[in-house]
This record gives structure tokens, sequence and C-alpha cells, in this order.
């Protein structure tokens, strides 16, 4: 999907273009991010537009119109995350707004949103993450293999899926970063791979040797090697774009399905089995805050609840008083 750096047609306000355009370009937000805010935006735009029949000013709008707004959205029984989905977006939208001088203060600052339930991480144990990378190999093992001159495609792409999950599992990546991943971004020598996280921002993140083993014995399956500035992964055996996060979420639903795991799983269910086993294994909480590349501590403490819940099951099952 391409990044919504503009509306849709019927939405012709210049301070959502110029938003939508800021963020494609100034903050370099994810094309989720850009796609989302857009659509919260239109959202916001055509009710006031049906409600108070006329375009938005937005200089004008008074924290009564976002309690209607939200009262509006409660009436058709929108989720608690939607919600506070759609007012995040309004929210920074307005920082944008002030910052270039169209309002003085924020009218959207302190409303009540309704408070969704704290949900745990969803992960895998060490066994089913094991499990699950044994897959491709199992599956380029037992299927029949196309062929064409030079190369089987069902090897390339067999082994390009063991490197990408070992590459996401080893580096607790997001599916996007791993997809703007570069070959120039992998040092094998210091064993750290350069990733390009939200809003620019880059980090440096430790990779291990069998995730580098499994990076080098596919790219050995390509017809040429690799150059520095093309994809680590690429979405075509025969050509050098970069794999989607489309192609990586079908990918991994075959091989949880194989692995007799939850096909409903997502990709960064592997970040999520990632900080929770580094936790476990005794990572303290700031290093892993890093290495995932949260901008807010309390981003991270989320994976604390998992472990702890873990050990109060431990006690409850073995501690003789509990």
């Amino acid at each position: 999907m391409p990044p919504a750096e503009n509306p849709p047609p019927e939405i012709r306000d210049p301070w959502i273009q110029k938003f939508l355009a800021h963020l494609a370009t100034d903050r370099g937000a994810s094309v989720y991010t850009q796609r989302n805010y857009a659509q919260a935006l239109m959202e916001f735009f055509r009710w006031h537009l049906t409600e108070r029949k006329t375009a938005v000013a937005w200089g004008q709008l008074q924290r009564d119109d976002f309690r209607a707004y939200l009262r509006y959205l409660g009436r058709n029984n929108l989720s608690r995350a939607a919600t506070a989905l759609r007012f995040s977006a309004l929210r920074t939208f307005y920082k944008f707004l002030m910052r270039q001088g169209v309002v003085e203060k924020l009218p959207i600052k302190n409303i009540s949103l309704p408070k969704a339930p704290q949900r745990l991480p969803r992960f895998l144990t060490l066994q089913q993450m094991a499990d699950l990378l044994a897959v491709p190999a199992k599956v380029l093992a037992t299927q029949p293999q196309e062929s064409r001159p030079g190369r089987p495609i069902s090897a390339e792409v067999c082994w390009r899926d063991v490197a990408v999950l070992e590459t996401i599992y080893s580096c607790g990546l997001r599916v996007s970063e791993l997809c703007g991943l570069r070959v120039g971004d992998i040092d094998a020598g210091e064993q750290v791979v350069r990733v390009r996280g939200k809003g620019k921002k880059e980090r440096l993140v430790p990779i291990g040797a069998p995730a580098l083993q499994a990076i080098q014995h596919y790219w050995a399956q390509l017809l040429e090697p690799p150059t520095v500035g093309q994809p680590v992964f690429r979405a075509d055996t025969r050509k050098a774009g970069p794999l989607s996060p489309l192609q990586l979420a079908r990918r991994l639903k075959n091989y949880l399905m194989v692995a007799g795991l939850d096909p409903g799983l997502t990709p960064h269910k592997l970040r999520h089995s990632y900080a929770t086993h580094l936790l476990d294994a005794g990572a303290d909480l700031r290093s892993v805050q890093e290495l995932l590349g949260h901008a807010h501590l309390i981003t991270t403490q989320v994976y604390t609840h998992v472990t702890t819940e873990r050990l109060k099951r431990a006690y409850d099952e073995a501690h003789p008083r509990a």
C-alpha cells in the first residue's frame, strides 16, 4: 500500500494535506501511521460537515466540539482502542497546527477518553519459537522442487524465509524495519545491524550467528549476490525489490499452521517473543527498551507483566503455602 501522503479527493482541507505531507517527509512516519492518521482526520472532517453543516475551521473549534465527537463515537460502539487512535491523530495534528501558528492552544487537551484494559502481549515459548524457525527448511525438504535455469525457486524462497524468521527473532525488529533493511546495514564482523526505526531514528542492534549464517545461505541461493544498497530480503527471486509486510504476514501464517501453532499470530508477535525471552533470561529493562527502539520505558514495561505473571503461576503451582 503506498503512503497516504494526500487525502482522498473529497477532503480539500489544506492543513490536512500539509500535515500528511509533514508525516511522510519530515517525520518519516510509517505507511500505517500515515494511513491511520489520514483516515482519522477524514472521519472527523466528515462528521463536522454532517453535524455542523460547514467545513472545519481548526482555529475556532472548542473542547465541547471534541466532546461531542467523542459522544458520537460512543454511540457508534467504536472500540476504546479505535477511539484512542482517532484522538491521538487529532492531538498530533493540533500540535502541528500550533507549530505552524494556526492555533495558540490545544482544544483537545484534557479530554477524558475511555481507558482500554491492559492486554498482555502474546508470545511464543522457547520451544514453539524453535519449532517455527525449523519449519521453512522442513517445507523445502518435503515439497516438489519447481525449477528454472539456474536455481530452484522454492529453495530461494524457503531459505529467504528461514533468514527472515531468524533475523526478526534475533534482532526483535518491527516488520517495517526488517523489510527496510539494506545489505550495507549489516556488519557481520561486529555482529550488529543498523536499524531505521520510527521517526527516522536509527539504532544498532546485535544480530546472532544463526541469523547471519541464514542470511549468507539465502544470498548464496541467488543468481547474483546483492549489492550494498539493495534489500537484504527480496520480494521476488528475480528482482531486487524488498519483501513487503503483506508477503511476510502470509508466509508466516503458512509456517505457523505447519508448526501446529495459532495462524492468527502476527509477525509482531515474534518481536514480543524476543523481548519476553530476553527479560526471562535476566536482561534489564533499560537494555531491552534500547534494543526494541522504544521511545518511552513505559512501552517496554508491559513485558515485565508477562514475566511476573509467569512467576506467580509457578509460585502458585509449586509453593506449599501459596
